[in-house]
């Protein structure tokens, strides 16, 4: 079996499987593995119930797909940032833990860079590199998580990147965020600048995560100025989609909900 393309958080549960079954470990050492890595989000080397001889030999064949370039952390203590490379080609994207007294949230990048141009960013203001992996998104979150000592409840899609222009690969994170991490999906927040169709498939998706409309101005000509996908997208129809979005989502709830039989 080839395992040159998995990463440790791209692999599946079948591959993880898999390699293990390759390698004659017992059955249930990819069971220990998964609700380590995924729902204790623990690194690879707490990961104590497995031997340390596999847990080498796993690091190996399941590399991970970020480097670290920096890291900084604020006075208070609360507030982490980091500079990420990623290992296919050395695009570097960042990362930020914001944690509380009880709770964490992480912001994570979605694209290597930004192709919206938005006039107040940074990252569009330098362009745009690539669009990220479902692993190089889903990393960002577990090893965010490895560094907090409150459990990580909330996710943020509103780092680097406009997530609904790389949405599969968005929609494949949540998924993994949701079903395997165990993260509610209306505690993931999908922020975009309004790419309308994005918003609309987001509406008919499985899982009712929370959306973030970022305006910066209340007419189409500032907004234009501001966020050149105005131009493609105005005011009124990122409107309709976000109005509509939420009537899905609300209808959704109304459905799932048993009638009173009062």
């Amino acid at each position: 079996m080839s395992v040159v393309a998995l990463t440790r958080y791209g692999a599946t549960r079948s591959e993880v499987e898999a390699l293990l079954d390759s390698w004659r470990e017992p059955r249930y050492r990819s069971a220990q593995l998964w609700e380590s890595l995924y729902a204790e989000m623990r690194p690879l080397d707490d990961v104590t119930t497995l031997p340390r001889k596999l847990r080498v030999r796993l690091s190996e064949a399941l590399p991970l797909a970020l480097d670290l370039v920096t890291e900084a952390t604020a006075d208070d203590g609360m507030t982490t940032k980091w500079l990420w490379a990623c290992t296919r080609d050395r695009a570097e994207i960042e990362t930020v833990l914001m944690r509380y007294p009880t709770r964490a949230t992480v912001c994570v990048s979605s694209q290597a860079g930004c192709a919206m141009g938005c006039t107040f960013c940074a990252t569009g203001q330098a362009g745009f590199e690539r669009h990220l992996a479902p692993d190089e998104i889903v990393e960002q979150v577990l090893r965010a998580a490895h560094s907090s000592p409150q459990r990580v409840r909330n996710v943020v899609f509103m780092g680097m990147g406009e997530p609904l222009a790389n949405y599969d690969a968005t929609w494949a994170a949540i998924e993994r965020l949701h079903d395997h991490v165990g993260i509610s999906a209306r505690r993931i927040t999908v922020s975009t600048v309004g790419v309308v169709p994005g918003i609309r498939r987001l509406a008919g998706e499985r899982l009712p995560v929370t959306l973030a409309v970022s305006l910066h101005a209340a007419d189409d000509h500032k907004r234009s100025e501001l966020v050149p996908l105005n131009r493609r997208y105005p005011i009124a129809e990122v409107l309709d989609a976000a109005a509509d979005f939420a009537g899905a989502r609300d209808g959704a709830c109304r459905s799932s909900t048993p009638a009173s039989t009062a």
